[in-house]
This record gives structure tokens, C-alpha cells and sequence, in this order.
């Protein structure tokens, strides 16, 4: 059983607030998480895809009030949305009490859904997180490169083969597309979404071109980021804003667009092993959005990540804003000779970031002179997580 780095944050926010959220993707582990977090406390878990669970709470206010004394934990809980006026009620009665923390841990695969119902319902009660694949300093036994190859599902990661990773990764895919998508309402067909899937992945990391992508599918643009919406809400593709500030220069104001986890990329594209992935033309851009997801993962809650890009090309693959303005610049390289690029270099006199780095795929850090450090991404994490 691996610890997961959120446990220690998802225990102290049950002592510090009402309600805990914990979104992900569908088997990325949050259920396993809640049980852990709960091992030892008088808990009850509830499914709210099992219709025995759900049958239970006919009458929520009946059955949930009859659990005052334990950690309720309700699992894909925008299945049932009506339940969070009952849970706004019952907080603020143990609160009346002065009992007004740790009482439900709330799992969800959909963000958008389920942060619509709670933030009307469960406002200045609830506290958010997101619980990512695994990472490097979670599984640093499986290796970076089989981390970077199978993604970081659990049971992608740890299963024994490649090729049972790459089943695993097919199964999951084909449940999204034709259980799980159509359950939450959207009625598009899975040999289309998948299509869709498979073009984020080969322009993995590019500016979203909507036109281009409607003309592939013979859609419109306005269908186009409907998909990318519905992407985007199951947490399974990231959009990275550009850096908005104003420069001075001519930036590239579209987000870039990236399939979040590696291991589906690489299955969408037929990528099995690493050899294989060495040589596709989507390794450098594989290998940007994995270490972008992984860097996200460590950051504390409160920084902003943009990338920056000039209509002359410009640019930096991510920037990392804290709290109080400080700026982080990163450029990113497949690389064990890393050096900056004369674009990085540019674009890091138009920002005058307070920290550079270059990240390559090593594991010693350095300087490269003109305040620029190179690293590798074990380290840059332990830099964000402890910032």
C-alpha cells in the first residue's frame, strides 16, 4: 500500500473544516485514500453508484442524522446532488453545537458538477483538493521513465508488465468513453470522443486550434470546445492559460492544451513500451506535459500556472506564480546536457522571473550562470511542495 504526499492534508483539513472534497479522475485512488484517512475513526462509507447505498438515504436527513458521531464518507457524491442542502443543514446544527469538523469527506470524478451543487450549498464549509496520479516521490522504485511510460494510475503503475498496463489503460479508456461520459449526460458517441481523445494527444501540449480539430471530426468549433469542456471538467485534460500580464510584447493568448495523464497518451497513440515512445514525434511533448502534471501536483494551492509565448516565438513552458507576485520560470528538456534557449533567455528579460530553471531528465542540480539552475524533477518537486 503506497502513502499517498495528500494524506497529511486531507487529515488536517477534516480537523480544521466541516467538509472535505476530494476530486479526481475515476481510479486514481481517492477511495483508498478516504479509507486511510478514516483507518482507525469511527467512519461509514457510502457509494453513491451502489444502489444499496443510495437506498439508504431515502431519507437523508433520517439516516445521515443517525452518523452525528462518525465520518460519513460519500463516494461520487454528484450522482446524488440533492444531498448537499441536507449536508448544509446538518453542519450548521453540530456546529450550534460547537461540533463542527471532520464530519464528511466527499469524493468526486466530475469537477465542475460537483463544485457547482457544493459551492451554492456548502459554502465557507467545505475545503477542496485535488488528488493527482502517482508521482515520482510517491513510487520512486518503478523508475521515472516506467512512471513516464505507464502514467500514474495506480494499477497502471504497479502492474507487472507493461502489457497489463497497457490493458488496464485500455479498459479505462473504453469504460470512460462508453459508462462513465454517458452516464453524466452528454450524449456524444464513443468512436467520436475517442477520435477527439487521440488528436489532443498527438498535438499534446499545442495551442488549441478549435477550427483545425472541427474540420478532423466534422464538427464545429463550437462542438469542439464543447468536448474540450467536458474533458477538461473529468480532469482528464488540462487547459494552461497563457500569462496575462501586460509585457509590452504580442503574446499568443489561446491555452495550450494537454491530456493529463501520460499513460493514456501513449495508449491513445499505440505507444507500448519505451522504445517505442523514444522514438515517436510526441516524446518531447510527452515528457513536457508529464512534468508539467507532476510539478502541479507539489505546488501549494494558491499558485497560478500559465505558460508564456510571443507572436515571435518567445517563450517559457511554465511559469509558477506564488503568493505575493513571485515568479518561477521553467523550461523543460528531454535532455541530460541541459542549456537554455536563446527563447527562454529572451523571455525571461521580458519577466525578470525571481527564480529560472531548466529541468532535464537528470538528477544532479547546478547552476548554468545568469541565475539559471539546472535540475531535475525529483528535486524541482521538493522545491514546490516545501515553498
Amino acid at each position: 500500500m503506497l502513502e499517498r504526499s495528500l494524506y497529511p492534508r486531507v487529515s488536517e483539513g477534516l480537523e480544521n473544516h466541516s467538509a472535505m472534497a476530494l476530486l479526481g479522475p475515476r481510479q486514481v485512488g481517492k477511495t483508498t485514500l478516504a479509507h486511510n484517512v478514516a483507518e482507525g475513526l469511527p467512519s461509514i462509507y457510502l457509494d453513491m453508484e451502489s444502489p444499496s447505498d443510495v437506498a439508504k438515504l431515502q431519507d437523508p436527513v433520517a439516516y445521515l442524522s443517525g452518523h452525528l458521531d462518525k465520518l460519513v464518507i460519500l463516494d461520487e457524491i454528484q450522482r446524488i446532488p440533492d444531498l448537499f442542502p441536507v449536508l448544509r443543514g446538518l453542519i450548521d446544527k453540530a456546529r450550534l453545537k460547537g461540533d463542527g469538523s471532520g464530519r464528511y469527506l466527499i469524493l468526486g470524478s466530475a469537477s465542475i458538477d460537483l463544485l457547482k451543487q457544493s459551492s451554492e450549498s456548502l459554502a465557507g464549509r467545505i475545503q477542496y483538493l485535488e488528488l493527482n496520479g502517482l508521482t515520482p516521490l510517491e513510487v520512486d522504485s518503478a523508475g521515472l521513465d516506467a512512471l513516464w511510460l505507464r502514467g500514474g494510475f495506480p494499477r497502471s503503475v504497479l502492474a507487472k508488465t507493461d502489457a497489463l498496463s497497457s490493458e488496464w489503460r485500455e479498459d479505462f479508456i473504453r469504460t470512460y468513453l462508453e459508462r462513465d461520459i454517458p452516464q453524466l449526460g452528454p450524449r456524444v458517441p464513443s468512436t467520436t470522443l475517442r477520435r477527439f481523445w487521440t488528436m489532443l494527444a498527438h498535438q499534446q501540449g499545442s495551442n488549441l486550434n478549435a477550427a483545425k480539430l472541427a474540420s478532423g471530426l466534422d464538427v464545429s468549433s463550437v462542438t469542439i470546445f464543447r468536448y474540450v469542456d467536458l474533458l477538461v471538467d473529468l480532469l482528464l485534460v488540462r487547459r494552461l492559460q497563457p500569462w496575462h500580464a501586460n509585457t509590452g510584447k504580442r503574446l499568443v493568448k489561446s491555452p495550450k492544451v494537454y491530456v493529463r495523464d501520460s499513460g493514456v497518451v501513449h495508449q491513445l497513440l499505440g505507444i507500448y513500451d519505451n522504445e517505442a515512445l523514444l522514438s515517436h514525434p510526441v516524446v518531447g511533448m510527452s515528457w513536457e506535459g508529464f512534468v508539467i502534471e507532476n510539478l502541479l501536483s507539489s505546488v501549494p494551492r494558491n499558485v497560478e500556472a500559465y505558460y508564456y509565448r510571443t507572436s515571435t516565438g518567445v517563450e517559457i513552458d511554465l511559469l509558477l506564480q506564488f503568493p505575493g507576485q513571485e515568479l518561477w520560470a521553467i523550461e523543460i528538456k528531454r535532455s541530460s546536457a541541459p542549456k537554455p534557449s536563446s527563447h527562454f533567455r529572451r523571455a525571461c528579460a521580458d519577466l525578470n522571473p525571481s527564480r529560472k530553471f531548466i529541468l532535464y531528465n537528470g538528477t544532479e542540480t547546478y547552476s548554468l550562470g545568469n541565475e539559471t539552475t539546472a535540475i531535475g524533477l525529483h528535486a524541482l518537486m521538493k522545491q514546490c511542495s516545501g515553498r
